[in-house]
């Protein structure tokens, strides 16, 4: 028994003697130089960028009516469908109108026959005064019918032309080219004047539209530059400029509806009529001042708060510092280092006070 237990103690020194060397070789390092990342602290320009989801608009939009009330007979398009200008989108039962039309156009047929005897008339009675066998005032009568007769012709080609405008108002055409949005009647419906049939997305230009919740930072967002991809076409990179920022806050939404243009050298080579509607996932990029930017890899901490490590003259110190705000891969900091400093990147893991450091891989 009591060799068996010497064994033991004699296997259990070795365990802890073999444990114990790779320590030593391990901690034997530390009073060499450590090669880490060297950032050198800059003033720089900031720029604040915030992701957004909004849709594809167009940016201009068209709402087509019947400028007189009718029931509707015909609609030859649905929402999505593509016209060109001068297509016909819509009629009424224009009967009434065209007998109005017919009617009218009687009217002037019938002023042109009493114009043509009014001007016989009155070329009759003109000869017969020269000849001395008519009065004068049988020719200035023949002249006033003429007057007459010109005046009622004037005024059945005004109600002809009115009357012909009534039968065109009953057919609606796409004023340009331009996407249907939406439908909002059916055939058969009894609608009135200016009620709105259908509403048209114009292809001459198109924009995002954002709900953005209210941000000290919006003021500045006017004229920034959006990048855009689509969600449903990852593989599509559009460019975009804020135009319009809403002064006020939307009850219903309780956000800031802010729209950029898209750039319209796009249009014809990557964006089509079918992304209107579509979801878009924006970066406002907002010019936010100057700061002291460094990557997050140089953030560390302290029991008081977040600090970096400052080197000086190859030895690394701890330095408390406030935080601005986080950014994509880095943070910006309020005060704590100062343009001209250096701080340890990549290998801020490795320090403690008094550690020694030469410059590594830069970034």
């Amino acid at each position: 028994m009591r060799g068996r237990a010497l064994h033991i103690r004699r296997a259990t020194l070795a365990l802890l003697w073999a444990a114990a060397v790779p320590a030593a070789a391990a901690a034997q390092p530390a009073h060499q130089p450590v090669a880490v990342e060297f950032v050198e602290v800059r003033q720089q320009p900031l720029v604040l960028d915030l992701r957004l989801v909004g849709t594809i608009a167009a940016s201009d939009s068209i709402d087509l009516s019947f400028p007189a009330g009718g029931r509707i007979t015909e609609i030859t398009v649905r929402a999505g469908d593509r016209v060109q200008a001068g297509d016909p989108l819509a009629r009424t039962d224009g009967v009434q109108q065209q007998q109005a039309l017919n009617q009218a156009l009687a009217a002037v047929a019938a002023a042109e026959a009493t114009l043509q005897q009014a001007e016989q008339a009155a070329i009759r009675a003109a000869e017969m005064l020269r000849r001395g066998v008519g009065t004068r005032a049988e020719s200035d009568m023949a002249n006033q019918a003429l007057s007459a007769a010109q005046g009622q012709l004037a005024a059945a080609r005004t109600g002809a032309d009115q009357a012909q405008r009534a039968v065109e108002d009953t057919v609606i055409h796409a004023p340009q080219a331009a996407v249907v949005t939406a439908r909002m009647a059916e055939p058969g419906q009894v609608v009135g004047a200016a009620q709105p049939i259908l509403t048209l997305a114009a292809l001459t230009g198109f924009e995002a539209v954002f709900n953005v919740p209210d941000s000290p930072h919006l003021d500045q967002a006017h004229g920034a530059l959006v990048s855009l991809v689509p969600l449903d076409r990852p593989e599509t990179r559009l460019s975009a400029t804020v135009t319009e920022i809403a002064p006020l806050v939307d009850p219903a939404t309780a956000a800031v509806t802010v729209r950029a243009e898209i750039n319209p050298r796009l249009i014809n080579s990557v964006l089509e009529a079918g992304l209107l509607g579509a979801a878009v996932e924006g970066v406002v990029h907002l010019k936010a001042g100057t700061g002291i930017e460094i990557p997050w890899t140089a953030l560390t901490a302290t029991g008081d708060g977040p600090a970096v490590w400052r080197i000086e003259e190859g030895v690394v110190a701890i330095t408390p510092v406030e935080i601005e705000r986080f950014a994509n891969g880095r943070v910006v900091l309020r005060s704590g280092v100062a343009p001209g400093d250096t701080v340890v990147g990549e290998g801020s893991q490795l320090m403690f006070p008094g550690r020694q450091v030469r410059p590594g891989k830069g970034r």
